[in-house]
Protein backbone atom coordinates (compact mmCIF):
# COMPACT_ATOMS: atom_id res chain seq x y z
CA UNK A 1 0.00 0.00 0.00
CA UNK A 2 1.67 3.36 -0.80
CA UNK A 3 0.21 5.48 1.41
CA UNK A 4 1.58 6.04 4.81
CA UNK A 5 -0.07 5.57 7.98
CA UNK A 6 0.15 8.41 10.66
CA UNK A 7 -0.37 7.33 14.73
CA UNK A 8 -3.29 9.69 15.76
CA UNK A 9 -2.31 9.88 19.36
CA UNK A 10 -5.96 8.23 19.76
CA UNK A 11 -5.69 4.35 19.61
CA UNK A 12 -5.05 3.92 15.78
CA UNK A 13 -3.23 4.87 12.62
CA UNK A 14 -4.83 7.17 10.09
CA UNK A 15 -3.97 8.06 6.37
CA UNK A 16 -6.17 11.20 4.94
CA UNK A 17 -5.14 10.36 1.41
CA UNK A 18 -6.13 6.75 1.74
CA UNK A 19 -9.32 7.72 3.87
CA UNK A 20 -10.74 9.78 1.14
CA UNK A 21 -9.62 7.59 -1.83
CA UNK A 22 -11.44 5.24 -0.30
CA UNK A 23 -14.68 7.47 0.45
CA UNK A 24 -15.03 8.91 -2.71
CA UNK A 25 -14.25 5.28 -4.31
CA UNK A 26 -17.84 4.19 -1.88
CA UNK A 27 -19.91 7.00 -2.99
CA UNK A 28 -20.81 5.21 -6.47
CA UNK A 29 -21.82 1.84 -5.17
CA UNK A 30 -24.35 3.14 -2.38
CA UNK A 31 -28.38 3.84 -3.85
CA UNK A 32 -30.23 4.61 -0.91
CA UNK A 33 -27.48 6.79 0.67
CA UNK A 34 -27.11 9.44 -2.31
CA UNK A 35 -30.66 10.59 -1.86
CA UNK A 36 -29.96 11.41 1.76
CA UNK A 37 -29.82 15.01 2.90
CA UNK A 38 -26.47 15.94 4.95
CA UNK A 39 -26.24 18.00 8.20
CA UNK A 40 -23.04 18.42 9.96
CA UNK A 41 -23.26 16.67 13.25
CA UNK A 42 -19.62 18.05 14.14
CA UNK A 43 -18.91 17.78 17.56
CA UNK A 44 -21.81 15.26 18.90
CA UNK A 45 -20.34 12.92 21.30
CA UNK A 46 -21.73 9.18 21.06
CA UNK A 47 -24.85 8.70 22.02
CA UNK A 48 -26.20 12.29 22.24
CA UNK A 49 -29.14 13.86 20.62
CA UNK A 50 -28.42 15.91 17.09
CA UNK A 51 -31.48 18.13 16.19
CA UNK A 52 -32.54 20.28 13.16
CA UNK A 53 -35.64 22.42 11.86
CA UNK A 54 -37.83 21.02 9.13
CA UNK A 55 -38.81 23.60 7.39
CA UNK A 56 -42.67 22.48 5.72
CA UNK A 57 -44.57 24.40 3.16
CA UNK A 58 -46.23 28.03 3.90
CA UNK A 59 -49.64 27.62 5.21
CA UNK A 60 -52.04 28.73 1.98
CA UNK A 61 -54.15 30.99 3.19
CA UNK A 62 -56.07 31.72 -0.02
CA UNK A 63 -55.06 35.31 0.02
CA UNK A 64 -52.80 36.60 -2.55
CA UNK A 65 -54.09 39.24 -4.24
CA UNK A 66 -52.62 43.03 -3.77
CA UNK A 67 -55.03 45.97 -2.46
CA UNK A 68 -52.91 49.01 -2.71
CA UNK A 69 -54.27 50.64 0.13
CA UNK A 70 -53.55 47.74 2.42
CA UNK A 71 -50.60 46.22 3.82
CA UNK A 72 -48.59 42.86 2.54
CA UNK A 73 -50.69 39.91 3.34
CA UNK A 74 -48.76 37.27 5.37
CA UNK A 75 -48.44 33.47 6.14
CA UNK A 76 -46.46 31.41 7.67
CA UNK A 77 -45.12 27.83 7.83
CA UNK A 78 -44.68 24.72 9.96
CA UNK A 79 -41.57 24.18 11.69
CA UNK A 80 -40.83 20.31 12.88
CA UNK A 81 -38.27 19.36 15.04
CA UNK A 82 -35.90 16.56 13.71
CA UNK A 83 -33.91 14.22 16.19
CA UNK A 84 -30.99 11.53 16.25
CA UNK A 85 -29.47 9.92 18.18
CA UNK A 86 -25.42 9.57 16.75
CA UNK A 87 -24.66 6.28 16.93
CA UNK A 88 -20.86 4.95 15.92
CA UNK A 89 -20.71 2.18 12.32
CA UNK A 90 -17.83 0.44 11.73
CA UNK A 91 -15.49 -3.27 11.65
CA UNK A 92 -12.06 -4.17 11.58
CA UNK A 93 -10.51 -6.99 9.43
CA UNK A 94 -7.09 -8.30 11.55
CA UNK A 95 -4.25 -9.35 9.25
CA UNK A 96 -0.39 -10.48 10.28
CA UNK A 97 3.20 -9.21 9.37
CA UNK A 98 3.77 -12.54 8.13
CA UNK A 99 0.42 -13.19 6.14
CA UNK A 100 1.67 -10.05 4.52
CA UNK A 101 5.17 -10.48 3.78
CA UNK A 102 4.39 -14.05 2.33
CA UNK A 103 1.55 -14.10 0.26
CA UNK A 104 1.12 -13.60 -3.38
CA UNK A 105 -1.45 -10.67 -3.26
CA UNK A 106 -1.58 -7.04 -1.75
CA UNK A 107 -3.68 -7.77 1.10
CA UNK A 108 -4.21 -4.00 2.30
CA UNK A 109 -5.48 -3.64 -1.12
CA UNK A 110 -7.72 -6.77 -0.65
CA UNK A 111 -9.08 -5.91 2.70
CA UNK A 112 -9.78 -2.07 2.12
CA UNK A 113 -11.59 -3.45 -0.95
CA UNK A 114 -13.92 -6.10 1.23
CA UNK A 115 -14.56 -2.84 4.01
CA UNK A 116 -15.55 -0.86 0.98
CA UNK A 117 -18.47 -3.21 0.02
CA UNK A 118 -19.12 -3.79 3.83
CA UNK A 119 -19.71 0.03 4.54
CA UNK A 120 -21.87 0.64 1.02
CA UNK A 121 -24.05 -2.55 2.18
CA UNK A 122 -24.27 -0.66 6.15
CA UNK A 123 -25.00 2.24 4.62
CA UNK A 124 -27.73 1.39 2.47
CA UNK A 125 -28.94 -0.66 5.48
CA UNK A 126 -30.02 2.20 7.64
CA UNK A 127 -30.51 4.84 4.99
CA UNK A 128 -32.95 2.32 3.99
CA UNK A 129 -34.68 1.43 7.19
CA UNK A 130 -35.27 5.67 7.51
CA UNK A 131 -37.08 5.42 3.74
CA UNK A 132 -39.30 2.66 5.32
CA UNK A 133 -40.21 4.46 8.16
CA UNK A 134 -42.65 7.02 5.69
CA UNK A 135 -46.37 7.00 6.65
CA UNK A 136 -47.51 6.95 2.66
CA UNK A 137 -47.97 3.67 1.69
CA UNK A 138 -49.41 2.62 -1.92
CA UNK A 139 -51.13 -0.96 -2.24
CA UNK A 140 -51.46 -1.78 -6.61
CA UNK A 141 -54.74 -3.00 -7.58
CA UNK A 142 -56.00 -3.23 -10.83
CA UNK A 143 -56.07 -0.72 -13.91
CA UNK A 144 -52.90 1.23 -12.33
CA UNK A 145 -55.03 1.98 -9.62
CA UNK A 146 -53.29 2.03 -5.54
CA UNK A 147 -55.07 2.16 -2.65
CA UNK A 148 -53.02 5.11 -0.42
CA UNK A 149 -52.58 5.21 3.20
CA UNK A 150 -50.86 7.62 5.42
CA UNK A 151 -50.70 6.65 9.07
CA UNK A 152 -47.41 3.93 7.93
CA UNK A 153 -49.07 0.97 7.14
CA UNK A 154 -50.12 -0.53 3.95
CA UNK A 155 -53.89 -1.18 3.64
CA UNK A 156 -53.39 -4.93 2.81
CA UNK A 157 -51.32 -7.63 0.66
CA UNK A 158 -49.56 -6.48 -2.60
CA UNK A 159 -50.80 -9.43 -5.01
CA UNK A 160 -49.99 -7.30 -8.42
CA UNK A 161 -47.06 -6.58 -10.57
CA UNK A 162 -46.17 -3.13 -10.97
CA UNK A 163 -47.19 -1.63 -14.21
CA UNK A 164 -46.79 1.95 -15.92
CA UNK A 165 -50.12 2.71 -15.35
CA UNK A 166 -49.15 2.56 -11.59
CA UNK A 167 -46.23 4.92 -12.17
CA UNK A 168 -48.29 7.24 -13.68
CA UNK A 169 -50.98 7.10 -10.46
CA UNK A 170 -48.35 7.26 -8.35
CA UNK A 171 -46.79 10.17 -9.86
CA UNK A 172 -49.55 11.83 -10.10
CA UNK A 173 -50.89 11.62 -6.45
CA UNK A 174 -46.90 13.10 -5.61
CA UNK A 175 -47.55 16.09 -7.79
CA UNK A 176 -51.18 16.16 -5.85
CA UNK A 177 -49.44 16.22 -2.47
CA UNK A 178 -47.98 19.40 -3.91
CA UNK A 179 -44.15 16.79 -3.47
CA UNK A 180 -42.02 19.00 -4.82
CA UNK A 181 -39.57 17.39 -7.06
CA UNK A 182 -36.21 15.86 -6.35
CA UNK A 183 -34.03 17.30 -8.93
CA UNK A 184 -35.75 20.18 -10.15
CA UNK A 185 -37.84 17.93 -12.96
CA UNK A 186 -38.42 14.72 -11.84
CA UNK A 187 -39.16 13.23 -9.18
CA UNK A 188 -37.30 9.48 -8.40
CA UNK A 189 -37.79 5.92 -7.38
CA UNK A 190 -35.63 2.70 -6.20
CA UNK A 191 -36.76 -0.49 -6.72
CA UNK A 192 -35.15 -3.94 -6.62
CA UNK A 193 -34.30 -4.99 -10.65
CA UNK A 194 -37.19 -7.75 -10.65
CA UNK A 195 -39.83 -5.10 -9.53
CA UNK A 196 -38.91 -3.09 -12.36
CA UNK A 197 -38.81 -5.36 -14.88
CA UNK A 198 -42.54 -5.45 -16.11
CA UNK A 199 -42.36 -1.58 -16.16
CA UNK A 200 -39.41 -1.96 -18.24
CA UNK A 201 -40.73 -4.42 -20.87
CA UNK A 202 -43.70 -1.96 -21.20
CA UNK A 203 -41.78 0.48 -22.21
CA UNK A 204 -39.63 -0.83 -24.88
CA UNK A 205 -42.85 -0.87 -27.44
CA UNK A 206 -42.98 2.69 -25.71
CA UNK A 207 -39.80 4.82 -26.33
CA UNK A 208 -36.32 4.60 -25.39
CA UNK A 209 -34.49 6.95 -22.17
CA UNK A 210 -32.89 9.70 -23.95
CA UNK A 211 -30.76 12.37 -21.91
CA UNK A 212 -30.51 15.57 -23.53
CA UNK A 213 -27.98 17.85 -22.44
CA UNK A 214 -26.12 17.19 -19.41
CA UNK A 215 -28.12 15.79 -16.62
CA UNK A 216 -26.67 14.46 -12.91
CA UNK A 217 -27.10 10.46 -13.44
CA UNK A 218 -27.80 8.66 -10.32
CA UNK A 219 -25.93 6.01 -9.27
CA UNK A 220 -27.65 3.04 -10.43
CA UNK A 221 -30.20 4.40 -12.51
CA UNK A 222 -32.09 2.68 -15.22
CA UNK A 223 -34.40 5.14 -16.96
CA UNK A 224 -37.05 7.36 -16.84
CA UNK A 225 -40.78 7.84 -17.61
CA UNK A 226 -43.50 10.01 -16.83
CA UNK A 227 -40.75 12.26 -14.61
CA UNK A 228 -39.77 10.14 -12.69
CA UNK A 229 -36.20 8.14 -12.45
CA UNK A 230 -35.54 4.81 -11.78
CA UNK A 231 -33.10 3.24 -9.79
CA UNK A 232 -32.57 0.15 -9.13
CA UNK A 233 -30.81 -1.50 -6.20
CA UNK A 234 -29.90 -4.99 -4.65
CA UNK A 235 -27.98 -3.89 -1.21
CA UNK A 236 -31.11 -4.40 0.84
CA UNK A 237 -32.97 -7.86 0.84
CA UNK A 238 -36.19 -8.74 -0.75
CA UNK A 239 -39.63 -8.28 1.29
CA UNK A 240 -40.46 -11.87 -0.18
CA UNK A 241 -44.29 -10.55 -0.08
CA UNK A 242 -46.60 -13.68 -0.12
CA UNK A 243 -47.71 -12.61 -3.47
CA UNK A 244 -44.09 -13.21 -5.43
CA UNK A 245 -44.84 -10.49 -7.77
CA UNK A 246 -43.66 -7.42 -6.69
CA UNK A 247 -41.42 -5.84 -4.33
CA UNK A 248 -40.84 -3.24 -2.25
CA UNK A 249 -40.40 0.11 -4.01
CA UNK A 250 -40.05 3.61 -2.99
CA UNK A 251 -41.23 7.25 -4.88
CA UNK A 252 -39.79 10.46 -3.60
CA UNK A 253 -39.18 14.13 -4.43
CA UNK A 254 -36.88 16.51 -2.78
CA UNK A 255 -36.60 16.36 1.68
CA UNK A 256 -36.79 12.48 2.06
CA UNK A 257 -33.71 11.31 4.97
CA UNK A 258 -31.49 13.72 6.66
CA UNK A 259 -27.95 12.39 7.56
CA UNK A 260 -26.33 14.10 10.10
CA UNK A 261 -22.71 13.31 10.15
CA UNK A 262 -20.03 13.62 12.56
CA UNK A 263 -17.25 12.12 11.83
CA UNK A 264 -17.46 11.14 8.06
CA UNK A 265 -16.84 7.22 7.29
CA UNK A 266 -12.79 6.93 6.75
CA UNK A 267 -10.17 3.52 6.76
CA UNK A 268 -8.03 3.44 10.08
CA UNK A 269 -5.30 1.27 10.69
CA UNK A 270 -4.43 -0.48 13.78
CA UNK A 271 -1.45 0.56 15.39
CA UNK A 272 1.30 -2.88 15.07
CA UNK A 273 1.32 -4.60 17.84
CA UNK A 274 3.63 -8.18 19.31
CA UNK A 275 6.56 -6.18 17.62
CA UNK A 276 4.29 -5.33 14.67
CA UNK A 277 3.58 -8.84 13.97
CA UNK A 278 -0.15 -8.05 14.83
CA UNK A 279 -1.77 -5.60 12.31
CA UNK A 280 -5.31 -4.94 11.18
CA UNK A 281 -7.75 -2.48 9.27
CA UNK A 282 -11.25 -1.05 10.19
CA UNK A 283 -13.65 1.53 8.15
CA UNK A 284 -15.49 3.88 11.17
CA UNK A 285 -18.01 6.05 10.86
CA UNK A 286 -20.08 8.29 13.27
CA UNK A 287 -23.39 9.58 12.05
CA UNK A 288 -27.00 8.95 12.15
CA UNK A 289 -30.14 8.93 9.69
CA UNK A 290 -33.77 9.74 10.18
CA UNK A 291 -36.96 10.35 7.64
CA UNK A 292 -37.04 13.85 7.61
CA UNK A 293 -41.15 14.03 7.62
CA UNK A 294 -42.53 11.40 9.11
CA UNK A 295 -44.77 13.43 11.68
CA UNK A 296 -48.36 12.29 11.84
CA UNK A 297 -49.64 14.70 14.32
CA UNK A 298 -52.03 16.75 12.45
CA UNK A 299 -53.28 16.35 8.98
CA UNK A 300 -50.80 19.37 8.61
CA UNK A 301 -47.76 17.35 9.30
CA UNK A 302 -49.04 14.63 7.10
CA UNK A 303 -49.12 16.57 4.40
CA UNK A 304 -45.22 17.33 4.11
CA UNK A 305 -44.61 13.61 3.78
CA UNK A 306 -42.44 12.96 0.60
CA UNK A 307 -41.85 9.09 0.01
CA UNK A 308 -44.23 6.50 -1.14
CA UNK A 309 -43.72 3.30 -0.64
CA UNK A 310 -44.84 0.94 -2.91
CA UNK A 311 -45.69 -1.98 0.05
CA UNK A 312 -47.72 -4.69 0.81
CA UNK A 313 -48.71 -5.97 4.55
CA UNK A 314 -47.44 -9.80 3.88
Amino acid sequence: MAQLWSNTGQGFMASDILSENWRTSLQPLTRFRQFCDVEEAIGKNKGEKFTWTIYGDTVDNGTRELDETLPMPTTTFPLFQGEVVMTEYGIGIDSTLKYEAMSEHNVPEIITKSLKNDANRKFDEIAHAQFNATILRAVGAAAGAITLTDNGVASGANAIAMSKDHIKTIRDTMEERNIPVFDGEDYCSIMRPSTLRPVVDELESVFQYVDEGYKRIVNGERGRYEGVRFTTQTNVASEAWSGAVSDAAYFFGADTVTEAVAIPEELRGKIPGDYGRSKGIAWYYLGAFKVTHADQTSAESKKQARIIKWDSTT
